[in-house]
């Protein structure tokens, strides 16, 4: 009698501990650490160009000092872009848009700002205005690998808590909300550009 006990008690354990390892228990937190950790390289990034922004502005502002309002447009930017601060748990579609405005203005005056260097042929040719310059390239597309990992990182979680099995627990134990993803917030970014001759 014992012993059809004891392995009924050791097949319940076992079922349990297997049900545990495959249902999302831990998958569902580690997953949303996995978000939390890419949306901190996201911020990185934006924060790597927000730090060389006032280097590239001294820079220019030996050569081009009448270009005033350029060069201010793109402090005031930065200053708008490193004020939408976002954590994890605040990451809606809402708040993402506008965090996402912010880093589209600052990125277009600094447009505007390498315009304007065009015109100044001894400035594109100051080698720490080069250098700004193609780090200023890179963090561009450091951004955009952060932001494509983030995508898939949210991607990952959000079928976690919504598709069945790891779903139901986190109905049950977790109630996660799926994550908000990046969109689009450039207007016409769905379009592709025209290029004319």
């Amino acid at each position: 009698m014992k012993a059809p006990v004891r392995a009924l008690g050791a097949a319940a354990a076992l079922g349990v501990v297997l049900w545990l390892g495959g249902c999302g228990f831990q998958s569902i937190p580690q997953s949303e650490n996995a978000v939390n950790a890419a949306w901190g390289e996201v911020q990185n990034q934006y924060q790597r160009r927000a730090d060389l922004v006032p280097n590239l502005v001294e820079t220019v502002k030996g050569y081009a000092a009448h270009e005033k309002d350029t060069l201010q447009a793109v402090v005031e930017a930065r200053a708008r872009a490193t004020s939408v601060q976002l954590s994890p748990d605040q990451l809606t579609p809402e708040n993402l848009k506008k965090f996402e405005e912010a880093q589209g203005a600052l990125r277009s005056a600094l447009g505007r700002l390498l315009v304007v260097s065009e015109n100044y042929p001894q400035l594109r040719a100051n080698e720490n205005f080069r250098d700004l310059q193609t780090q200023l390239e890179g963090t561009e597309n450091r951004i955009a690998i952060a932001r494509r990992r983030y995508i898939e990182t949210v991607q990952e979680y959000n079928n976690l808590v919504t598709v069945p099995p790891t779903s139901w627990t986190n109905s049950l134990m977790y109630k996660k909300a799926p994550k908000a993803q990046f969109a689009a917030t450039t207007p016409g970014a769905e379009q592709a550009p025209k290029v004319k001759f």
